[in-house]
């Protein structure tokens, strides 16, 4: 009983003095503006650009006295296939874990989903990292080539930055949750993720910089371009011809 209180005492300042979602969203946009300002120690682009959605939890806190406990609140957007990243939607990152690290740490959590049951699994109310969503620690440099066949199968990359550096690793058995009070906050609803994410809500002012950051780190192919588009696309030479026809022989 002791260990708990131990651990809330640790774990209560987050509450008290935890800043406003706009804030937060600036967190949000620095830290990855921060990641991504060097190539070789940042996330590859090349996932960025396959990525359905980013999650970034400024500040992940963490207590330990045996038993740990750990909580953050950060975002998650999506792209949408016709427009380009959407709105984000506010999660709340909690769970437990067994250590024997006496203190309180804190870190940047970043992660992408990189398939569509990962992001089923964000569209609902919560799900545990590892258990109903497979989670591996993501690579890091320029391009993702150095991935593992876990990584590749793998639903969600994930990525922290403790005290200036920034590692793939798994963060296993947390628990990610909609926090329709940050959402309202945000847009004046108590929204659900999948109201924000998966509809043309809107993207608030704050969210912009965080936006065009993402866009400016992503593939050229998928801005702003529906899927059918760059398909067409890659099927044309640099003279805008079929690649698929040959041309006929002159006679």
């Amino acid at each position: 009983m002791r260990r708990f209180y131990v651990i809330a005492a640790l774990l209560t300042p987050m509450y008290i003095y935890a800043e406003s979602a706009q804030e937060r969203l600036g967190e949000a946009t620095a830290i990855l503006k921060e990641i991504m300002a060097t190539p070789d120690s940042s996330i590859p682009q090349d996932l960025l650009g396959k990525a359905h959605c980013v999650v970034i939890v400024p500040g992940l806190k963490q207590a330990a006295l045996v038993v740990g406990g750990k909580y953050g609140r950060g975002f998650a957007i999506c792209r949408r296939e016709r427009s380009g990243w959407g709105a984000p939607a506010a999660v709340r990152v909690e769970g437990g874990s067994f250590g024997f690290q006496i203190g309180a740490s804190s870190t940047d959590a970043v992660m992408l989903v990189m398939d569509e049951r990962g992001m089923r699994r964000l569209l609902e109310d919560k799900f545990t990292l590892g258990a109903e969503a497979s989670v591996a620690a993501g690579p890091v440099g320029r391009s993702a080539t150095a991935q593992t066949d876990l990584q590749l199968s793998a639903d969600i990359l994930s990525w922290s930055r403790t005290k200036g550096v920034f590692a793939g690793v798994a963060l296993q058995g947390a628990t990610m949750r909609n926090d329709v009070d940050e959402n309202q906050e945000l847009y004046g609803r108590r929204l659900h993720s999948k109201d924000v994410l998966m509809t043309g809500i809107p993207a608030p002012a704050a969210a912009q910089p965080l936006i065009a950051i993402l866009t400016s780190h992503s593939s050229a192919e998928a801005k702003n371009k529906p899927i059918e588009s760059r398909a067409a696309d890659a099927l044309k030479d640099e003279k805008g011809a079929d690649r698929t026809k040959t041309p006929a022989k002159k006679r």
